[in-house]
């Protein structure tokens, strides 16, 4: 591949947009360009690079091998480019936005989030918390936590904690059975969620094959947080993730009857796309977070 001395940085903003919505129609929209403007600003960085980029076929484009490959590399040094205009500025492009499972957000994302803050006293930082898949390529989103496997395409993932999960209740329910002393009594209790998945899980885990959950009344609350708060008010008996609720435990609030936990193998995660690793305030939360959690800082 050779590259020409007169780079043509307009034509990369528009191969950019092109490879990223994979229409140049759609960048013409976002950059406010018509096709044939657009074409022709492919059409000279494929000049100057020597190669095609992209594949054409009727009402359909493709990037060729090559194209693949020098995709990514540009969109991080425009984000990088955008990343160090906005330091020089020290506008809101300085705002780290994180989007985060309501669970997490709640339970330990804001518990924790100042001591970021404090060590990043010129960044701000907007959090949204819902239980969506967000997509990088069209939210303002800079990091996401997500609940899954770990493995997301065109994602950089780092592993935060391990997810578990247990029965959970207030002591003052359990003593209106007199006590919860096997896994079959909890079947005695309002269960909270009993459609959860985790449910069936645990108690054929605990031995307990017929328990029938399918023919409770479902009390879906959307949050295990919510759930978590029913548990307290004695409402019922929640399946929680017993790491979030350590001082509702300490103060009486909870209680854990049996020391079995599970897992599904969906676990917290750090995602961010893999373009973007190297942007000052993701790679700054990254080490923080990571650290946190006393994992390895490596991207």
């Amino acid at each position: 591949m050779k590259m020409s001395k007169q780079f043509p940085l307009n034509a990369l903003r528009v191969f950019e947009a092109a490879a990223r919505l994979g229409s140049f129609t759609k960048a013409g929209n976002e950059l406010g360009m018509t096709q044939t403007a657009v074409s022709y600003q492919i059409k000279l960085i494929e000049e100057s690079v020597g190669e095609p980029l992209f594949l054409r076929r009727p009402r359909q484009i493709a990037l060729t091998e090559v194209g693949q490959r020098l995709a990514p590399k540009v969109t991080e040094a425009f984000e990088l480019m955008q990343e160090a205009v906005a330091s020089a500025r020290g506008d809101a492009a300085s705002t780290l936005l994180i989007s985060s499972t309501a669970t997490f957000a709640s339970q330990w994302l804001a518990r924790h989030i100042g001591t970021f803050q404090l060590a990043q006293p010129n960044m701000a930082v907007r959090l949204s918390a819902n239980d969506a898949m967000i997509d990088f390529s069209i939210e303002a989103v800079d990091v996401a936590i997500r609940s899954g496997l770990g493995v997301w395409p065109g994602l950089v993932s780092h592993r935060l904690m391990k997810v578990e999960f247990t029965p959970m209740l207030s002591p003052a329910l359990a003593s209106t059975i007199g006590g919860v002393n096997e896994p079959r009594d909890l079947l005695k209790l309002r269960i909270i969620d009993p459609q959860d998945r985790w449910w069936p899980l645990w108690f054929r885990a605990a031995g307990v094959r017929d328990a029938d959950l399918d023919g409770r009344v479902p009390t879906r609350l959307g949050a295990q947080s919510f759930e978590a708060g029913a548990a307290i008010a004695g409402q019922g008996v929640a399946i929680l993730t017993p790491q979030f609720y350590t001082d509702d435990v300490a103060l009486g609030r909870l209680y854990q009857p049996f020391d079995l936990r599970g897992s599904d193998g969906h676990d917290y995660w750090l995602v961010y796309p893999h373009a973007r690793r190297n942007v000052p305030k993701i790679r700054n939360f990254r080490d923080w977070i990571l650290s946190e959690f006393n994992q390895d800082c490596g991207a």
